[in-house]
């Protein structure tokens, strides 16, 4: 199976190809991108694919990051995904930003607690925490650094934007941890992730854990007849 893995949710653009028989990219280019990436996406999968022998005819699915992330930044990339999958019909599988966090951690620690965080700004973070022999230990939230570290409260490995932070207020309360990376997810792990993925349940929608900012004004409402 031959997979293009596209993530746009946080500060990156990346997309690559792999295959099942292979743990080498078949092709691979990604940006840190703050900003931008409705305009750099679709030219970066482009150079991506015309790498590959077979072009867009050859790929047998797409897997795209469904958040938590920017808004702006899951929309761009689920619906690059979305319409790729429409015009070459092919599934399109969605796989979770700290799934793709911690799936590198899990996959090299065989014990103890890996932790994601996301900094999700207003003192808050994207929170999800697993380990091998116990599964899931925290789900994906939105919780406040504070109830971060106490959902924790043990020694763990750190990965995400998140984790300086988290890692400062647990250590303050007597808590080992250890910040393994605060990058964004390597894109190589998104497509691992999406070749394991069932289409069935992997769907393509994006993960919001936290609302919209931005709320109607009753005040200026028409009152309805």
């Amino acid at each position: 199976m031959r997979i293009l893995a596209i993530d746009t949710a946080l500060d990156s653009c990346a997309a690559c190809i792999a295959t099942d028989e292979s743990d080498a990219l078949l092709a691979e280019e990604a940006m840190i991108l703050a900003r931008g990436h409705a305009e750099a996406l679709l030219p970066l999968v482009e150079r991506v694919v015309a790498r590959i022998e077979g072009g867009f005819e050859s790929l047998d699915r797409v897997a795209v990051t469904v958040g938590p992330g920017s808004y702006t930044g899951l929309r761009v990339g689920l619906s690059a995904a979305r319409a790729i999958g429409l015009a070459t019909g092919i599934p399109v599988v969605g796989v979770t930003t700290l799934s793709a966090l911690l799936a590198p951690l899990l996959a090299t620690n065989g014990e103890g607690l890996i932790v994601a965080a996301i900094d999700a700004r207003h003192g808050s973070v994207y929170l999800q925490a697993m380990s091998l022999t116990e599964g899931v230990i925290v789900p994906p939230s939105l919780v406040a650094l504070e109830e971060a570290a106490s959902l924790i409260a043990a020694r763990a490995t750190l990965v995400g934007s998140g984790a300086p932070a988290l890692s400062a207020i647990m250590a303050a309360r007597g808590f080992e941890t250890v910040v393994a990376s605060t990058a964004a997810p390597e894109i190589a792990w998104v497509a691992s992730l999406g070749l394991l993925a069932d289409p069935a349940q992997a769907l393509p929608r994006p993960l919001y854990l936290r609302g919209a900012d931005a709320t109607p004004q009753d005040h200026a409402r028409i009152a309805r007849r």
